[in-house]
């Protein structure tokens, strides 16, 4: 699914405008990418929490020339899964 399906399934489920399901949509995302950005933590129960690691530089090679190159320190967003969503993804379908 991507963004356009989401807001169309999104604006379909709750009967409203493909507009306004849109600017909502737009607003969640904005608000957890500022949320991480600032360095906190987006949890949404049920689904999984979305969070910012640090990672320290490191020594690395460029795969192209072999060359030794110097990884500076950066920020990466992490997604755990929860574990009720883990259970619905590994349930066996019913035939």
């Amino acid at each position: 699914m991507n963004k356009r399906e989401l807001i169309e399934a999104f604006a379909k489920e709750i009967g409203i405008t493909l507009r306004d399901a849109e600017v909502c949509v737009n607003t969640l995302f904005s608000s957890m990418a500022d949320t991480l950005a600032k360095g906190g933590r987006v949890e949404i129960r049920g689904f999984g929490s979305f969070k910012v690691k640090e990672y320290e530089p490191y020594s690395g090679r460029n795969p192209k020339t072999g060359e030794s190159i110097q990884v500076s320190r950066k920020k990466l967003p992490y997604f755990k899964l929860s574990s009720m969503m883990r259970k619905r993804m590994n349930k066996k379908p019913i035939e």
